[in-house]
């Protein structure tokens, strides 16, 4: 054991209110997503974007995530969750997937923000900057709970759980002092946020959607290398990549082409006033407003 190390021993559970169970873990997943919003909303205002279109999506893109976040950990973990079907609902007690949370927070606001008709590209943006600060102050319930495990290690920042109820308590009886891996992605999101929140106001204002993927890109390459640090995510028959870094290396080569295509999209004029879009359900009538749809008289 290292001279130095940081031991953690506090139970991942807050408390118990009958079938409610509070875990740091859920703490700091709420908190994070209160605060993605926040954020998203002052971002809508940065680069001209309707706020109450931003808070729709934003209602859509929450529970996407989470949805997609738990099928994602789910499918990874089948082996368990095959024997044990009611777990599958158990999502406060832990166990999410980020790149699953983007993918399904993602995949939900873009498909309601097509029907509807938003803007498109600076949605994205702004949801760039909501997703990483969200999964930033996440990653914090991971550390506290001890979620991920990582290799063992002897730098002096390494990591040992010493609460039974604690994920890596086994874990660090068994490997000793190892990795806290999602602390070090927690401060590449900071960084990666920092970096989204420059590029929408400033460079490429007048270029929206780049920094969303520039997000996307960003954070599957550096997922990619942390995750070697991590040993509890299944390896896939794909080179042997661990599925995390089997769906970081699909999204970057999916978002390569789709920067590309953006960069020789015209600049786009964030002053310019939005296009009226039509609204479904309803139809225009005469002075550019609408009225609801109903029966011919």
């Amino acid at each position: 054991m290292p001279f130095l190390v940081i031991t953690i021993p506090w139970s991942p559970n807050i408390l118990q209110l009958g079938p409610f169970l509070l875990t740091w873990h859920g703490l700091f997943t709420a908190v994070g997503i209160l605060a993605g919003v926040q954020i998203a909303l002052w971002m809508a205002r940065l680069v001209h974007y309707d706020e109450d279109d931003a808070y729709t999506l934003a209602l859509v893109g929450v529970p996407s995530g989470i949805i997609g976040a738990r099928l994602m950990f789910v499918a990874e973990q089948w082996g368990y969750y095959s024997q044990h079907l009611l777990d599958i609902a158990a999502i406060a007690e832990g166990g999410i997937s980020v790149w699953g949370a983007v993918l399904g927070g993602v995949l939900g606001s873009l498909l309601f923000a097509l029907w509807r008709h938003y803007p498109i590209r600076r949605g994205l943006d702004i949801a760039g900057a909501g997703l990483i600060l969200g999964m930033a102050i996440g990653r914090v319930g991971d550390l506290i709970n001890g979620e991920h495990l990582g290799r063992a290690t002897s730098l002096p920042w390494a990591v040992i759980y010493t609460h039974p109820l604690s994920p890596a308590f086994a874990h660090s009886l068994t490997v000793g002092p190892h990795q806290p891996a999602t602390t070090y992605e927690m401060l590449a999101d900071l960084v990666i946020l920092g970096v989204v929140i420059w590029l929408a106001r400033g460079p490429l204002l007048r270029k929206p959607g780049i920094p969303f993927f520039v997000f996307l890109m960003s954070y599957s390459v550096m997922r990619f290398f942390v995750t070697y640090l991590r040993v509890d995510s299944s390896v896939t028959p794909v080179f042997d990549l661990r599925t995390p870094q089997l769906v970081s290396l699909l999204v970057f080569l999916g978002s390569l082409p789709v920067v590309i295509w953006l960069w020789r999209m015209p600049a786009e004029d964030p002053d310019a006033a939005p296009s009226q879009r039509p609204v479904p359900g309803r139809v225009p009538v005469s002075g550019g407003t609408s009225q609801p749809r109903g029966r011919r008289r």
